[in-house]
């Protein structure tokens, strides 16, 4: 995981001598809720980094609500004295910001890799998943989807508005599918496309989605699987951002509209061994229906994960395309886990029960975590919905009942790490807890 100051440090010095008037870097790490956290670098000072000075920050600064307050889970924030915890750069990240007012840089950090990581970080609870799986001979190839609404810079009594349509400068309120939508929001998509190559991630197909103002950009299918999570948190910074410089709001949160659908993380994995072949097609593809029940197997117990606030909880169930239960199919995409049409060497499942505004690499741990389940229990699946359209699990749709599934569930707390799994419980937890400590307009009109 350690890799030579001399090759960091010759990354930081051709973006210096690429980007000379960019004075400052952004070191940034995506935090439990998956909110970025970090230091702004005088690019001078991130050089003695790359040279091997160290990089130290606060470890509870991934133990963050979603609002940005420390909540007390167990010795950790308020009896451990705040220590420091070391980070490392992630090479290949060193990117130039285009949406700032100022020229400014990013780079991804990490405590994954170094001597003492940090046990709930996510992206090091994704790292420990594929090192155990690499030393199966297991190689993870992973392509992300996300859905994203737009909508009018200003809110309305703190509401969101449809975006302007900028043709017509009417609202974008009609939910459909058109190809059309696309060109009449063609300048900020092309930015968010190009922006998101210029950061180093792949992005492919544009689609309209069937929300008003709703898009879903696709990414490339990576070999690396951090990789592919990092593009997947990296997109979601840079396409807030593009969209505030064209005068729009772009937001992952799951369900914005009650009317309209959500807005979800679909994510693609196959699995190869060590000479390339598909894991999932051998033996007529057994290890398919294997890895399937695993997935089904452990997804009721991960749905803080998947589904990670009030919000997100909203929008399972009752619209297109968004399941209600754990279930599976073959080209269905009312399933959780579909299994797109394809040849034997790119057979893969696609997730599609995670809210996109779901922490990547904490999505793709637990998805790994259920595919490597269902490859050693080697169970059999539930009927899939191509031969059974009410076949399905339930899962819980309340967050302490989530929380409580999740927490004491062995498999999960073997393969995602106990330690990680009791401190994001709780996370979600007070998070949840803290979310209800408002009095809503509604309460006051049934109640006062």
């Amino acid at each position: 995981m350690k890799t030579p100051s001399c090759t960091l440090l010759a990354e930081v010095r051709a973006f210096r001598q690429k980007h000379p008037d960019v004075r400052y870097v952004d070191l940034i790490a995506l935090d439990i809720p998956g909110h970025f956290y970090g230091k702004r670098y005088p690019v001078e000072m991130l050089e003695k980094v790359a040279a091997g000075s160290p990089l130290k920050l606060p470890q509870n600064a991934v133990l963050l609500g979603v609002q940005g307050g420390l909540f007390k889970i167990g010795d950790y924030c308020f009896n451990d004295g705040d220590p420091d915890a070391n980070r490392r750069l992630v090479p290949g990240t060193l990117k130039p910001v285009s949406w700032e007012s100022q020229p400014l840089g990013q780079m991804l950090i990490t405590s994954d890799g170094t001597d003492a990581p940090i046990e709930f970080e996510p992206r090091e609870v994704l790292a420990r998943v594929l090192q155990r799986l690499q030393h199966k001979g297991i190689h993870p190839v992973v392509a992300f989807e996300l859905e994203f609404y737009l909508f009018d810079k200003k809110l309305a009594n703190g509401l969101p508005q449809f975006p302007r349509d900028p043709l017509s400068d009417d609202a974008d309120d009609q939910p459909n599918l058109h190809i059309e939508r696309l060109s009449r929001f063609s300048a900020v998509l092309d930015d968010m496309a190009q922006t998101a190559r210029d950061q180093g991630i792949d992005s492919t197909v544009i689609t309209a989605e069937i929300g008003p103002g709703q898009f879903e950009i696709n990414f490339g299918h990576s070999d690396d699987a951090l990789r592919a999570a990092d593009w997947a948190a990296l997109f979601c910074r840079s396409t807030r951002g593009v969209a505030l410089k064209h005068g729009y709001r772009a937001s992952f949160m799951a369900k914005p509209y009650l009317q309209f659908p959500g807005s979800g993380m679909h994510v693609h994995v196959s699995l190869y061994d060590g000479a390339g072949n598909n894991l999932l097609a051998a033996h007529q593809q057994q290890p398919l229906r294997h890895a399937v029940a695993g997935c089904l197997q452990l997804l009721p117990h991960c749905m803080p994960i998947f589904a990670p606030n009030h919000n997100a909880l909203r929008r399972l169930g009752g619209t297109v395309n968004a399941a209600t239960r754990a279930s599976w199919g073959f080209e269905d995409r009312d399933a959780c886990l579909r299994i797109p049409e394809s040849d034997p060497r790119n057979l893969r499942i696609e997730h599609r029960l995670t809210s996109a505004d779901a922490n990547p690499y904490l999505v793709l741990a637990a998805i790994l975590a259920g595919l490597e389940h269902g490859l050693e229990t080697r169970q059999e699946p539930i009927a899939p919905l191509n031969d059974d359209r009410s076949s399905g699990t339930d899962f819980p749709v309340e967050m302490l009942d989530a929380v409580r599934a999740m927490q004491h569930h062995t498999v999960v707390r073997d393969t995602l790490g106990a330690e990680f799994v009791d401190v994001y419980c709780e996370n979600k937890r007070q998070d949840h807890l803290a979310f209800q400590q408002e009095i809503n307009a509604r309460e006051y009109r049934w109640f006062l």
